[in-house]
């Protein structure tokens, strides 16, 4: 199997190094190397379940987005949110290193193993995870979210299928996702002993509650940067 490999280590002071080596099927996006055996009960679907939750009356006895994330509560159990930390992330296009707080780092994290968890509320931002950014700013991930969206909408009208570029269905998405990470927390304060992966659920949230809301207001402050396909010649061409 062909995988798209993703490497997080997260430094403590140089004494103490945590890895998380993370593949993901090159084909479907999905996370590999996810747990299986041993799920603890706040993996369970009916726990603190989502009320927008798809897989209702479904063979699923857990809950994808949380078993995802499994190790990850394991191994931070102990870790309080505002400890600095020196993160390295690795990919095959590149590395990208910052001194960071560990709830900085355990988001960026978090929202890449919620969208190759097999949820189906985070599918839709499986081309980001393959492209992933590591630590990206609120202004990154706008016109990365909504460059995604706009070039599914592009292959939905080469399959002829009625397509969205007022980007109402983007803003169903993040409305969804903010439904999910509100549950989401309250499996977590059930899972951890400290506060650094709830509080990076609650950074992920900040932003994706503002998308759900005012997708064309946040768009509005990059407009400038696309003057050069506003004039009404037909793009590319100059005399």
């Amino acid at each position: 199997m062909k995988t798209v490999d993703i490497k997080y280590c997260f430094g403590f002071g140089g004494s103490r190094f945590v890895l998380f080596d993370l593949r993901l099927d090159s084909r479907t996006l999905q996370l590999v190397n996810r747990p299986d055996e041993d799920l603890p009960a706040w993996t369970l679907l009916d726990y603190q379940q989502c009320p927008h939750c798809p897989l209702s009356g479904s063979e699923e006895t857990h809950c994808p987005a949380a078993v995802s994330l499994i190790d990850l509560i394991r191994r931070f159990d102990n870790i309080v949110s505002h400890e600095v930390i020196d993160l390295e992330v690795i990919t095959d296009e590149r590395k990208v290193y910052e001194k960071t707080t560990a709830q900085l780092g355990i988001s960026s994290l978090l929202g890449l193993l919620l969208s190759a968890s097999g949820c189906p509320h985070t599918a839709y931002f499986k081309p980001m995870a393959r492209f992933h950014l590591p630590l990206a700013s609120p202004e990154d991930t706008l016109f990365r979210a909504t460059g995604m969206y706009l070039l599914a909408q592009y292959f939905r009208k080469s399959e002829g299928k009625e397509v969205d570029c007022e980007l109402d269905g983007l803003t169903r998405i993040y409305q969804d996702i903010h439904q999910l990470n509100i549950s989401l927390a309250k499996r977590l304060k059930a899972a951890s002993n400290t506060d650094s992966s709830l509080n990076a659920v609650i950074v992920l949230d900040v932003f994706t509650h503002t998308l759900s809301t005012a997708i064309k207001d946040q768009l509005e402050k990059i407009r400038p940067l696309f003057l050069s396909y506003l004039s009404d010649e037909p793009v590319g061409k100059r005399d």
